[in-house]
């Protein structure tokens, strides 16, 4: 299995530090799977213009055929302005509209205080069911208060990642035995 751990912002260290965790988390549980980490403060990436993801260059391309090359994906989001960032935003504008279809997405989100923990709902997911993504339904959400020098030091929240890399595996490990044997019915 293929998993993308998506960092959606290019600046602060919160979310990069959690959906690092993730990563760990996922590398060391399952090695059997292939875990890519992709963050997007390390590439240039070019804002959407309408073209299909294949058509772009350099690390658009990369970035967006790394995503559509998953089977799951992990998506770690700051809250900006009560909402998502304009770098994770151009990501799902650079993807067609049904890039997530058969692919199971989990989500972890960093904020300042616990009152933005409704953007996942009313922002967040709303997009990712768009794009036919199955939603693990559980996410983590990350205050502010859950970090110290770049490191979580919440409990609860390192146990929730836990769950979440967990429950990401095992959601996508089910679509896919239901996936195949829905293709066994098909003699062709």
């Amino acid at each position: 299995m293929k998993i993308v751990a998506l960092a959606g912002s290019i600046v602060g260290s919160k979310t990069k530090t959690a959906i690092n965790k993730v990563v760990e988390i996922l590398q060391d549980k399952y090695k059997e799977h292939e875990v890519t980490l992709l963050d997007l403060a390390e590439y240039k990436m070019e804002f959407s213009d309408g073209r299909n993801y294949f058509e772009y260059d350099g690390d658009t391309k990369y970035v967006t055929e790394t995503i559509m090359a998953a089977d799951a994906i992990v998506i770690g989001t700051p809250t900006f302005q009560a909402s998502i960032p304009a770098t994770l935003k151009n990501i799902f504008d650079l993807l067609p509209v049904n890039a997530f279809r058969d692919k199971v997405v989990s989500i972890v989100v960093t904020a300042g205080t616990s009152k933005h923990y409704l953007m996942i709902e009313q922002q967040l997911k709303p997009i990712l069911a768009y794009m036919k993504a199955h939603i693990v339904p559980t996410y983590v959400f990350i205050e502010e208060k859950d970090f110290l020098r770049k490191e979580i030091v919440n409990d609860d929240v390192l146990f929730r990642l836990d769950r979440l890399a967990e429950d990401t595996v095992m959601v996508a490990d089910a679509f896919a035995e239901i996936r195949a044997k829905k293709d066994a019915e098909y003699d062709f």
